[in-house]
Formats: structure tokens, sequence, C-alpha cells
């Protein structure tokens, strides 16, 4: 069930959403060649209790880190460890997702670390335009997949990129995963309309390549990377839906 929320709930969901945008700018600026994933988890960690909040993803179902870290062909779910030392040319997403006196903000970005090749920077320019594009779609009335799937798919295939499709965003602000399930690519079973009051993220995952699979790790149960090696590259907005259109509560 899809949950229209009341003002208050709205401005509590506001409020740990710019907390969680603010931790990923924080964090955004650690990036750099030589530093551990678990020290972005730590300096993470330290900055969201520091604030009076609380980490949504740790022991979330088992996940024992407070942010997710994933570098390269890491699609998402990336553990934090003291052994991944980000390298120049590598690409990262960083996740975040923040409980602010009960309410839950997500955000994610990737980011370069350092110079990288001018295929990654592409991966990462087309992966936010598909966010931002669709984003702009968004109003009350519109169908959820016309705004969400069917922009972002377009936009990946003349790409030559490939859409993760065993993945999406989500209901977010009461509970850390809600209704709708929020497709990336278009379809026919999504047929959600667009009401004002509805929270949900858009997180797009784009692959490097045309047809690339996803596969999981079983030593950790979470890490989901290219079956192919290709880089995978994502960003995620936590949205309102307002009375004439949306408006993004994960920005500064």
């Amino acid at each position: 069930m899809i949950i229209i929320k009341t003002l208050e709930q709205i401005e509590g969901i506001r409020k740990s959403s710019k907390l969680a945008a603010l931790t990923l700018e924080y964090l955004s600026k650690i990036i750099k060649a030589g530093v551990s994933t678990e020290k972005l988890n730590e300096l993470g960690h330290k900055f969201i209790v520091d604030h009076h909040s609380i980490p949504a993803p740790l022991n979330y179902s088992g996940f024992p880190k407070s942010i997710c870290t994933s570098i390269n062909n890491v699609v998402c779910h990336g553990i934090p460890s003291v052994d991944e030392i980000l390298k120049e040319g590598d690409i990262i997403n960083i996740d975040v997702t923040t409980i602010l006196n009960g309410y839950y903000g997500d955000v994610s970005a990737s980011f370069p670390v350092g110079k990288i090749s001018k295929e990654a920077q592409n991966l990462i320019n087309i992966t936010k335009k598909c966010l931002n594009d669709s984003i702009k779609c968004l109003k009350p009335g519109k169908l959820l997949n016309d705004c969400v799937g069917k922009i972002i798919e377009p936009i990946a295939k003349k790409n030559n990129y490939s859409i993760v499709r065993e993945l999406g965003g989500h209901g977010v602000g009461i509970s850390f995963h809600e209704d709708p399930f929020v497709y990336h690519f278009d379809t026919s079973q999504e047929k959600v309309v667009l009401k004002e009051g509805m929270i949900f993220t858009i997180e797009p995952m784009v692959n490097a390549s045309p047809n690339s699979k996803i596969t999981l790790d079983r030593n950790d149960g979470w890490t989901i990377r290219t079956l192919d090696g290709s880089n995978s590259a994502q960003f995620e907005h936590t949205v309102l839906i307002t009375k004439n259109g949306s408006e993004i509560l994960t920005t500064l």
C-alpha cells in the first residue's frame, strides 16, 4: 500500500533527507586514491550520529556497515572494508540513508577517484542525466513508469548501456523500503498514478555494456556486481510529489 504522507511526515522526511544529502557531500570531499572504504564508513557513521541521527543500513537485515560503497563493477550494496583501497581512475558510488526522529532520507551518487577515463566519466554523466530527466517529468496524474522507466531506459540504450532490471527505487520515509517499487525500465506491469504526498526514490543503476547481467557475491550475500566486469554507476534522490510537480528532498 502506498502511503500518502501528511504535512508533518513530509517535514520530518525532508529534514532527514537534507541530512543524508549533507552526509554525502561531506564524504565526497574525502574521496581520493589511498583512502579505504572503511574509512569512509567510519567518517560517515560519525557524521550521522553527531547529527543526532541513525545510519539506516547498519544491521538492516544483517548489513554490517553504515553506508554502502560500490566501486567500478559493483552495482550496489558494496560493503566497506579496510582492505578496499581507492585507486586513481576508480569510480565509486556512496549510498547514504539516515533515520532522523524516526524519518528516513535516502540518497546516493557516483564519484570519480582522481582522473578517470572518458568512458567512465561518460557513464557517470549519462546516469546522472537519467535521474534528472526522470525527475523533471514527475507530476500528479501521470503514471510513474511514464516518468521513470520510459525516460531512463531509452537514454541508457542510446548510449549502448543497459539498465539493471532486478533492482529499483522504492517508497521511503516512514520505513526504509515502502511501496511502490520503482522500475527503471519500461514495463506494462506498473500502473501507479502519481499523487500529491507520495515520496519515493529514483535510483537508476546503469551498466557500461549493452547487455550486462548482474551477480550476487555468495561470500557476503550483499555485493552485487556486473557479470561481465563492466563498470556500473548510480545516482539516487528521494523525491516528493507536490501539487504541481515534484520536490527533490535530498538536495542542499
